[in-house]
């Protein structure tokens, strides 16, 4: 008997397709009732995660456990749980009544029965007088309803939605949040529901679980997420930031945009480098720069009405860039202050400092890394084959529009603004390794760049051999 609160248990979870590792030593647990979302950007493992989960994909390592039980190797059909996909994958050639009824009729129960349970999930999702409908005669919010009523209608202990609301229109996708969230409550059953929409998995989740590239960056409830993210990258993500390089100089002081503010966060380390978050919403705009009040002064840029606030591009004198979101219009060309209080200022440790990269050397001037063999200043020590550790400056990596100019190959995966400058993640076309940019220079996502390194900025540390 499973004496845990936990429905679905994932451990170390590791899937590739290829060479690319889709799911990368994810583990995972889901309570009993709870409508969990896994929210991320395209690529990043949440469907195939997903369809773990369902069966239809087989893990190359790790265990999934249903109430306790191992179902690695139970058939899709025989797992308790159902799925809703994003296309609702209806019969044509069935009604409504039908479509629904059709996993009742596999099990031979009675037709009572049958009759009784369709109904019944018909007035849950709102479809009572469609019954005899074509279902290709549907809207789209009316055929999802079909599919999750097809769904629940076998009771499973797990209902999986694989970004079903997708495919409707801005209005529809907003009311059918609230009627999932409303079937939710009264089914009491677990929802695991995928989605890249992060105002969605706001609106309608106990628990998010924010993934990218295979691993999952932080688990919480929607206002640990929006309000203390983990990392540059969820602070992104969900909602949005000014994110900025900073100094924790002690505890509840930290500095950045060249001023010191006072915060509430601790144990961050002294004069460590540290990101900063501080959302639209929270910065405060004073109409006169000369305010004593005001910590920084700037002037706005560019003002737009997005229907319940203005969002507002303000430069402040030092020459950083913020996004403010105020009830009031500050007109292009004001000069204002600015104020950031302590409570409003959300410190990060920084995920790394610098490249790292593995490598080795091919002589005493040229060492093997990322996919090519870059030159590097001389290693006395070197005659070739040794293994090495390299380190790069992230403003030391020069991405060039032309990649014959440089060594490997990459595309531009994740831009970042950081205020006054960009943090790029590009991944090198051979080996697909991950390298890390600072850079003024305006570029897109998929961009083709060549990777340029002088080797003056290539620091090299030779590896011990083990005894």
């Amino acid at each position: 008997m499973n004496k845990s609160n936990f429905i679905i248990e994932l451990k170390n979870i590791t899937k590739s397709f290829g060479n690319k590792v889709v799911l990368d030593n994810v583990s995972l647990n889901v309570k009993k009732g709870e409508f969990v979302t896994i929210l991320g950007p395209s690529g990043c493992g949440k469907t195939t995660l997903l369809r773990s989960i369902a069966g239809f994909v087989t893990p190359d390592e790790g265990q999934i456990h249903l109430n306790g039980e191992l179902i690695n190797d139970v058939p899709p059909y025989e797992r308790q749980l159902n799925t809703v996909f994003q296309r609702y994958a209806l019969f044509p050639h069935l009604n409504v009544y039908e479509n629904i009824a059709f996993g009742l009729k596999l099990q031979n129960l009675p037709k009572d029965e049958i009759e009784k349970r369709v109904r019944k999930v018909l007035k849950l999702v709102s479809m009572s007088d469609y019954e005899w409908r074509d279902v290709e005669s549907l809207s789209g919010g009316q055929q999802q309803r079909v599919a999750i009523a097809r769904a629940i209608v076998n009771r499973p202990q797990v209902l999986l939605l694989d970004e079903p609301l997708a495919a409707l229109d801005l209005k529809m996708r907003h009311d059918m949040q609230m009627e999932l969230k409303e079937m939710h409550k009264n089914l009491g059953i677990t929802f695991i529901y995928v989605t890249h929409d992060q105002e969605e998995a706001l609106t309608l989740s106990d628990t998010i679980v924010v993934m990218n590239d295979g691993v999952i960056q932080q688990v919480g409830t929607p206002i640990d997420i929006y309000n203390e993210p983990v990392n540059p990258f969820v602070a992104d993500f969900i909602g949005e930031s000014n994110i900025l390089n900073a100094t924790m100089i002690e505890d509840r002081k930290v500095e950045f945009m060249n001023h010191e503010f006072e915060c509430v966060d601790e144990n961050m380390g002294v004069n460590a480098p540290v990101d900063v978050v501080v959302r639209p919403e929270d910065i405060y705009i004073l109409p006169d720069k000369d305010n004593p009040a005001a910590m920084l002064t700037g002037k706005v840029m560019t003002s737009i009405f997005k229907g319940v606030h203005y969002e507002m591009t303000v430069v402040t004198d030092d020459g950083y860039e913020l996004m403010i979101q105020d009830y009031n219009c500050f007109p292009v060309g004001s000069e204002v202050g600015l104020i950031i209080r302590p409570n409003d200022i959300h410190v990060m440790k920084k995920v790394r400092l610098h490249n790292t990269f593995s490598g080795t050397m091919a002589d005493s001037t040229h060492v093997k890394m990322l996919g090519g063999v870059f030159e590097c200043k001389e290693q006395s020590w070197a005659e070739g084959g040794e293994e090495v550790e390299v380190t790069v400056a992230f403003k030391a990596v020069d991405m060039m529009d032309d990649t014959e100019d440089g060594t490997v190959d990459a595309d531009v995966q994740v831009i970042l603004y950081m205020g006054n400058h960009y943090h790029l993640r590009i991944r090198t076309l051979e080996t697909r390794e991950p390298v890390f940019v600072d850079t003024n220079d305006i570029w897109d996502e998929g961009d083709i760049v060549g990777i340029k390194i002088l080797p003056k900025d290539i620091k090299i540390k030779k590896l011990e051999n083990e005894a």
